[in-house]
């Protein structure tokens, strides 16, 4: 059996190179890679490693600030609390009180800044607004056209069931 040739009559064979082929695309591989912007990955990753088991330095540990927020019925916030002490329930004015007295504690204890956390805990019905101004109020307060930084580490507390 004879071989078919793979060109039709009237028709002439075209090679592509395949080395130029090859060059523009490892060129537009590398321009893609000097021209990528690594961008810082969003939330907060950091962990927080055990203290070291000695007496001093068990006593010295910072305990974390409670906000507890308190939901009506509607949703509304029905009060914030900052440990055992109330903030009210009007809504700008117990943010801004909130904000200030983190800002109280972190200016009283220089020296355990980074050690410093903020335990959140909401009831299920509370609107999503209210908890994300409690996690801006905690995290610093914007003075002078630049924002002033207060605690970094932010957790937030099982979810409570609603109530039947």
């Amino acid at each position: 059996m004879a071989a078919r040739s793979t060109t039709r009559p009237g028709y002439t064979r075209i090679d592509v190179p395949m080395t130029p082929m090859i060059d523009v695309v490892f060129q537009l591989l590398i321009f893609f890679m000097l021209t990528l912007k690594i961008i810082a990955p969003e939330g907060d990753f950091s962990v927080n490693m055990p203290i070291a088991a000695s007496g001093e330095a068990a006593a010295s540990a910072v305990q974390p600030l409670q906000v507890r927020l308190i939901a009506n019925p509607d949703g509304s916030l029905g009060q914030l609390m900052l440990g055992e002490q109330n903030l009210g329930n009007r809504s700008p004015d117990c943010f801004r009180r909130l904000n200030r007295e983190i800002g109280d504690i972190v200016s009283q204890s220089r020296e355990f800044i980074d050690d410093l956390e903020v335990i959140i805990d909401s009831d299920y019905g509370l609107h999503y607004s209210h908890l994300l101004k409690a996690v801006s109020h905690c995290r610093g307060r914007m003075q002078g056209g630049q924002f002033i930084p207060f605690i970094k580490n932010i957790r937030f507390a099982e979810p409570r069931p609603p109530e039947l």
